[in-house]
């Protein structure tokens, strides 16, 4: 990703009068989505926890470290790759996960994978995907993928989404452990908005042998009765009900996805169940405590990823960059510490880095670019980041991404 050879490409193409797809300034991008998308979903894919303050605490706090530039270091050469889990990325990004895709984009999930593998950056399946994680493998050949599981109240779900993560070609499981409740998301309450009741973002889930079998022994169940009348049908409940029809969707697979998606009894004493039916590296996504940075480690964890879900489960959280460096401190070497959170520039990736990042997830702005302009937009947001950070690294003085220390940042 040579951001001098990408710089040159868009000044080329501006003299025949081409201009980017989408912006190159990713902060702009959400404002761009919000012109083109469906007001419910943009709601959804834009919106934080309760006031918005996580979200602004997370790009607040990247303003606050400011990058502290070297001069006279020979910097015609730079490495901006790193090595993770025995690969190594061509920049220190992956695609974070991110459900219900088919709101920015008709092409969703598939449209992210042929961008990611065009360009080479690892994507991480998400547990919530509007594709069968199978169908999107296909798609990204032989491309870097992980897949993020949702602990499911259903053990037997659990390791089948696992078992299938193996198949497809999954290099590692990332446990995300924020989510075991929904927050409190006041853009989708407002308007009383959940895609998944609609059918949206549980390919995962109907894809899925055991969540059919789980589906068919609920239908066998006696339900409890209910005194309570049916509501009467609206204009909105028959729209609905047509979502469901085009996706195949039947009410019983909804109502059995809502009963057994998250587990908010999930503790550390869960985490040997998964170890014992896998042999990928396990990543523990939502970090941002020391003292459970080390109860991962001991509880067996390959690596962590500080995040506050991008600030869509907890309002008022501390930002994954000011949690990043007492995860570090608290891990040491033992492990890779990701992060992710509020990333939006090759800055951004530098200022991780510097305090003790191995990579970062980019979520919301590839989402943003995907509405904007499929997986043309998707493929240029990459390229942008990777350009940006391999610019800034060497203009910082550095020409290798694993130089990168703490001495690099004031503030």
């Amino acid at each position: 990703m040579n951001g001098r050879l990408r710089q040159q490409q868009v000044y080329l193409d501006g003299v025949f009068g081409r201009t980017p797809r989408v912006s190159t300034d990713l902060t702009r991008l959400e404002a761009d989505a919000e012109r083109v998308m469906r007001p419910e979903a943009f709601a959804y894919i834009a919106g934080g926890a309760g006031t918005g303050a996580t979200m602004r605490a997370n790009r607040a706090a990247f303003d606050r470290h400011r990058i502290v530039p070297r001069m006279l270091r020979d910097a015609s050469r730079r490495d901006p790759s790193v090595d993770l889990f025995g690969r190594r990325l061509p920049a220190p990004f992956l695609l974070a996960p991110i459900g219900v895709a088919e709101m920015a984009h008709p092409d969703a999930d598939l449209a992210t994978a042929r961008a990611a593998a065009a360009e080479g950056v690892p994507m991480v399946f998400s547990n919530q995907a509007s594709v069968p994680m199978e169908r999107v493998a296909a798609e990204l050949g032989e491309s870097p993928r992980w897949f993020q599981l949702y602990w499911s109240t259903s053990n037997d779900l659990v390791e089948s989404l696992v078992s299938r993560a193996e198949a497809c070609g999954c290099e590692a499981i990332v446990v995300t452990l924020d989510t075991t409740l929904l927050g409190w998301r006041t853009r989708d309450l407002d308007i009383g908005f959940l895609p998944f009741l609609r059918g949206m973002g549980i390919a995962q889930y109907t894809s899925d042998p055991v969540f059919q079998r789980l589906v068919t022994e609920a239908g066998a169940a006696p339900r409890t009765p209910v005194d309570a009348p049916a509501p009467r049908p609206t204009p909105s409940a028959l729209s609905v009900l047509m979502s469901l029809r085009r996706r195949k969707i039947s009410r019983d697979e909804v109502q059995r996805f809502v009963e057994i998606y998250s587990r908010p009894s999930l503790t550390w004493d869960d985490l040997p169940f998964l170890r014992e039916r896998t042999k990928l590296p396990i990543l523990l996504k939502g970090i941002c405590h020391p003292d459970d940075a080390r109860r991962a480690i001991d509880s067996g964890a390959d690596g962590l990823i500080v995040s506050n879900h991008g600030g869509r489960q907890v309002d008022g959280a501390v930002a994954t960059l000011d949690a990043l460096p007492g995860v570090v401190a608290a891990v040491g070497d033992r492990v890779p510490v990701l992060m992710d959170s509020g990333v939006r520039s090759g800055a951004d990736v530098f200022k991780a880095l510097a305090l003790g990042a191995r990579a970062v997830l980019l979520g919301r702005p590839y989402i943003y670019a995907l509405a904007l302009a499929g997986e043309r937009g998707v493929r240029q947001v990459l390229r942008d980041l990777g350009a940006d950070f391999d610019l800034t690294l060497g203009l910082a003085g550095y020409a290798a991404a694993p130089d990168v220390g703490p001495e690099a940042l004031t503030g």
